[in-house]
């Protein structure tokens, strides 16, 4: 199963996409290995619009555009249930034991998500109850992802 994340805003290159990268690396020979993988990375520019909702509904678009393929989308939402790294785990398994293809992670702008993304959700999910920058909101997603995919290997890195 082809993992996606996608995000509005850009990451600068230095620290935060090193990090990213780094997870994103380690993702693809493990990944084979229980058939999820590799993890992508998709970015689309903050809107320009005047409001706070003509922005969110603008980028909510560019985001169901850029993964418009994605069989499963789990969309990043303070509001969304929050899971263990095992349940997350058990999550991605179940999808991709479903036969999903490509499952993808949006990650809205500033202003949060538009009405639209939210709708086409198949998962709302928070990572935290805590405001976190958007960019660091990637590294924290892809390392997780990363565990869940040593958690389904069988790979030592998670210790509950």
């Amino acid at each position: 199963m082809r993992l996606v994340i996608a995000a509005v805003g850009r990451l600068k290159d230095g620290p935060e996409r090193e990090l990213y990268r780094r997870y994103a690396e380690r993702i693809a020979p493990i990944g084979r290995n229980v058939a999820l993988g590799p993890l992508d990375l998709v970015e689309t520019a903050e809107s320009r619009a005047g409001s706070a909702k003509a922005r969110a509904d603008e980028e909510a678009k560019q985001l169901l555009r850029k993964c418009a393929d994605a069989d499963f989308r789990i969309v990043l939402d303070e509001r969304g249930r929050e899971l263990s790294s095992a349940a997350f785990a058990n999550t991605i398994r179940d999808a991709r034991d479903r036969g999903v293809g490509s499952a993808a992670f949006l990650i809205g702008g500033p202003d949060g998500h538009g009405s639209a993304v939210r709708e086409a959700a198949d998962l709302m999910l928070s990572i935290s109850a805590m405001t976190l920058p958007h960019g660091l909101l990637r590294i924290v997603l892809a390392e997780q992802i990363y565990r869940a995919i040593t958690i389904l290997a069988g790979h030592p890195y998670h210790r509950p």
